[in-house]
């Protein structure tokens, strides 16, 4: 039975991963987090990592802080029932996405293409990427 307590719950998980993606994303430190919630950054490591639950009063801090709903943390979860009635397809689709932006070099490309202002060059580096995607697999 003590298993299970040092089990953290796949949904614990989830939210924490979400919450660590959404700050990676931002570009802000555990520490920085921690400071805005006026706890430690090794607190922050335990949410992350789901081995803390996040209580809910924490978690609405957190999304605004993070600057996004509260839903946001739930999105994809596992065991949700809306992946059985809006098919496969999304489901993987966000995924991806989640896994693009989970990779360092997902990240990287991320930040320096949001801050490209022009909308013609953001068009003709998507068009690049295609153009290079297509050579590879060519290959």
């Amino acid at each position: 039975m003590m298993e299970n307590k040092k089990k953290p719950n796949p949904i614990d998980i989830h939210v924490g991963s979400r919450i660590r993606l959404r700050r990676t994303m931002l570009g802000m430190s555990q520490e920085k987090l921690g400071e805005s919630l006026g706890i430690t950054f090794q607190q922050i490591q335990k949410y992350e990592k789901g081995t803390n639950r996040v209580g809910a009063s924490r978690l609405q801090n957190i999304s605004s802080i993070l600057n996004v709903p509260v839903s946001f943390f739930f999105e994809d979860a596992p065991g949700e029932q809306a992946d059985l009635q809006s098919g496969l397809a999304e489901a993987s689709s966000s995924n991806y996405v989640v896994d693009f932006l989970s990779s360092s070099e997902g990240l990287q490309l991320n930040r320096a293409f949001v801050k490209i202002g022009d909308p013609k060059v953001r068009r003709k580096l998507v068009d690049l990427v295609k153009a290079l995607a297509a050579e590879a697999e060519a290959e």
